[in-house]
């Protein structure tokens, strides 16, 4: 009886210890991580958000690729959120870099007190684990391309870059000759050539410019590109998802993160569901399907799952809650096949 108890013991140790880190082996599988940040859409809602330009995503006829094959070859999430109340844009970036917004709610320049935060925050840690990371940004149309950190909207939406607002990445005051800046912040078109370079670092934050990024009430843009902004957003991820899922790095380990920052309806539906479609070959689907679920998520359960990939800790404000879920169901387990 007593080397029978023992053997349960140990039985239940096993699945207590080992079942999570089976659970996300594929997870951990994981090399390099591109997130596109896109702006202001519910996935689902009431749609109030179309009167001004922002309608509901899901069944849009003005988002066709992320209704068509974006959706049928990702795993999506039907219930991800901003976190609650977390408005405007400004204070989500800040959130998934580092799981708060430091008491911000509003759009602020760097240098502007109390918004120029010296913190723990994702990159940092990455930095200091040795991991290597970039962020790409999109000069805004007819602003100029950049070579110095972008401390203002000289070039770019600058509430739209994270990094530039943390003492340790820009300095302090901001300065626009920071080196440590403008060696991980470079500009969108960069990209292309790291990955045919193979050069591309191992953590990439992709800001579209606000022509690109679906953002409302924008003027003037390309006349070549569609007039409505969700239809202009929507075709550049057509346009330039495959520049990532295509290159050497994504198909040998690679994960891509496409999320809306936030909610525009209005009651029970202004802070979401929104958008959220993972690509990657170790997803469910494989990319040959599409994989969804209804697990409630939000912002802390991305900046969780990046911490778990790349192993760095502690978990960042909110990512550190017990209730915050990563995104691990997203993920193949390594007994599971390419069916989700």
């Amino acid at each position: 009886m007593k080397y029978l108890w023992s053997m349960l013991t140990f039985s239940m140790l096993f699945v207590l210890v080992v079942a999570p880190t089976a659970a996300k082996a594929q997870m951990s599988k994981v090399k390099t991580v591109w997130v596109i940040l896109m702006e202001n859409h519910n996935w689902t809602g009431n749609n109030t958000g179309a009167a001004f330009g922002d309608p509901d995503i899901k069944g849009s006829p003005l988002a066709p690729y992320a209704n068509g094959a974006l959706l049928h070859t990702s795993a999506h999430a039907e219930q991800y959120f901003n976190p609650p109340g977390n408005h405007p844009s400004q204070p989500n970036y800040l959130w998934l870099e580092a799981g708060t917004n430091f008491g911000v709610l509003a759009d602020t320049q760097p240098g502007q007190s109390p918004f120029n935060v010296e913190a723990k925050h994702l990159v940092r840690l990455l930095q200091n684990a040795g991991i290597s990371w970039r962020a790409y940004a999109e000069p805004d149309f007819g602003s100029p391309l950049f070579d110095v950190c972008p401390i203002d909207f000289t070039y770019l939406d600058v509430e739209h870059l994270p990094f530039v607002y943390f003492t340790d990445i820009a300095g302090e005051p901001p300065d626009p000759n920071s080196a440590e800046c403008i060696r991980h912040v470079r500009p969108y078109y960069q990209l292309a050539t790291d990955l045919a370079d193979h050069t591309v670092a191992r953590y990439n934050f992709i800001t579209p410019n606000l022509c690109h990024d679906g953002h409302e009430s924008i003027s003037p843009c390309p006349r070549t590109e569609p007039s409505d902004n969700t239809l202009r957003g929507d075709t550049w991820l057509k346009h330039n998802v495959p520049l990532i899922t295509e290159s050497q790095e994504y198909k040998q380990g690679g994960a891509l993160f496409i999320i809306w920052d936030e909610a525009e309806d209005s009651g029970e539906f202004s802070d979401g569901p929104i958008g959220f479609f993972l690509l990657s070959p170790f997803a469910k689907g494989c990319g040959q399907s599409e994989y969804s679920n209804s697990i409630h998520y939000d912002h802390s359960s991305t900046l969780k799952t990046l911490q778990e990939i790349f192993q760095v800790g502690p978990l960042l404000g909110a990512a550190g809650k017990p209730a915050t879920k990563d995104l691990r169901d997203f993920f193949r387990r390594e007994d599971q096949g390419c069916q989700p």
